[in-house]
């Protein structure tokens, strides 16, 4: 059996969701009835993921005292990103704990009804590199997102990050499943500078390579809570049921 670890993105000043970020840590603001963090742990911790790693900003003792040393069996670690220098620092900040195994990588700001336990299983089963799987679903501005090129069997060939003239609306959710090449990818896609790196590069390597599952999960069971707008939404569809699966 193979380890899968999980990350848990915090990073970045939040500044889409000021002034409520001045204050508190985005992921602690109110998703309906509790703060946005308890719906990432929940998807992890129904994968069956037992050891975490938090990276996150100033406030992060705010999110450790909410979360502990986490649940019975469980391992959390917290990792300070003292000012935000992108996503490739966050990650290599985080990779000491992370590295050799296969992970889940979640960016703090998506929420998701789906369950992950029977990709989790096959990643810790699987002799091989099991590759990765991304959760996909149709957006009304795929400009804003890595967008998945479909050819004409509708499968899947590039990821293309924030496209000027997408060619589908089918884009790619901040919560994905990677084998333990991501860390050899990741340094071959910021050899020399990491301004122009996006977590698109490291997927449409996987993608070219025939070594990526799509779930196309649909509208309603995936979105970014990362501005006030979305953050409404998913509050609204937390109430509603869609996102609320038991926390007992």
């Amino acid at each position: 059996m193979s380890k899968v670890k999980g990350l848990l993105v915090a990073g970045g000043s939040g500044t889409r969701l000021s002034p409520f970020t001045n204050y508190t840590h985005k992921t602690l603001l109110p998703l309906y009835d509790r703060p946005v963090i308890d719906y990432a742990m929940k998807t992890m911790r129904q994968a069956g993921i037992t050891e975490i790693t938090i990276i996150a900003n100033r406030h992060i003792g705010q999110i450790a005292k909410h979360l502990g040393s986490g649940e019975e069996g469980e391992k959390i670690h917290y990792v300070i990103e003292d000012k935000p220098e992108g996503v490739a620092n966050a990650l290599r900040l985080a990779r000491p704990y992370i590295e050799g195994s296969r992970m889940m990588l979640y960016f703090s700001d998506n929420i998701t009804s789906w369950n992950f336990k029977d990709d989790v299983a096959s990643f810790m089963e699987s002799e091989d590199e099991p590759g990765a799987v991304f959760l996909a679903r149709e957006v009304d501005n795929p400009q804003s997102f890595g967008v998945c090129e479909l050819d004409e069997r509708g499968e899947i060939v590039d990821i293309v990050e924030k496209p000027k003239n997408p060619k589908s609306n089918l884009a790619i959710g901040g919560i994905y499943l990677f084998d333990s090449r991501f860390w050899k990818y990741l340094d071959a896609e910021t050899k020399g500078s990491d301004s122009d790196f996006s977590i698109s590069k490291i997927t449409r390597l996987y993608v070219q390579q025939g070594d990526a599952v799509i779930r196309n999960i649909g509208k309603g069971t995936w979105v970014d809570c990362g501005t006030p707008e979305n953050l409404i939404s998913a509050g609204l569809m937390a109430m509603e049921g869609d996102i609320s699966a038991s926390f007992d």
